[in-house]
């Protein structure tokens, strides 16, 4: 079989568009159905679904594709672990069109750097959001957001999904949110499960 392209995208948020990512990955040469997502997770959520199916797709000789490093990590050592893993494979690492070597001292730098510069800015956007909220806080402006599921709603998505009838992504339709949402829901559940436990 000729090696193939794998693509993967992601965005952080239920609400940002995957369009431009898409249409880099197609001009990078990757066929659109072979291009796996991951909606409203960030990079340093390592446990994305789209990025586990897209990593499982590869295969000896086939190349992973992403636009920008940060969309793959947003850690130097989650960065590392992914490009590691996929070099063990035998499975090549395209940045942004630049294919990763990382048996190239050059290569190995540039990589490190973008993982640098990935996990700063994630660093710095937190500290932003921090800084943001202590100052709405103080101005007694900081409401948390109104959740997108009353609790009857998220105890039937719970339900549902216990009796293993429906992926994510359909309970996520059904009740009209990101898939996000429905993670989140699932783990308070869980959580309330082992709570109740101890």
């Amino acid at each position: 079989m000729s090696p193939l392209k794998v693509g993967y995208a992601r965005v952080s948020t239920d609400e940002q568009d995957l369009t431009a990512q898409r249409d880099g990955l197609a001009a990078f040469g990757v066929d659109p159905k072979r291009i796996y997502v991951d909606h409203g997770l960030t990079g340093r959520n390592a446990d994305r679904e789209g990025l586990r199916q897209a990593l499982a797709a590869c295969r000896d000789g086939d190349t992973f594709v992403v636009t920008k490093l940060d969309r793959l990590a947003r850690s130097v050592r989650d960065a590392h672990q992914i490009a590691d893993d996929l070099a063990a494979r035998e499975v090549k690492l395209s940045i942004a069109g630049s294919v990763y070597d990382p048996t190239d001292p050059m290569g190995k730098l540039l990589f490190n750097v973008l993982a640098m510069v990935a996990e700063f800015e994630a660093d710095l956007i937190r500290a932003r959001t921090r800084e943001g909220m202590k100052v709405a806080k103080a101005k007694g402006q900081l409401r948390g957001k109104s959740p997108k599921l009353t609790p009857r709603q998220e105890a039937h998505l719970v339900q549902l999904h216990a009796a293993d009838e429906h992926t994510v992504g359909e309970l996520a339709e059904l009740f009209s949110v990101g898939r996000s949402t429905v993670y989140r829901a699932l783990q308070r559940a869980e959580r309330g499960r082992e709570n109740a436990l101890q």
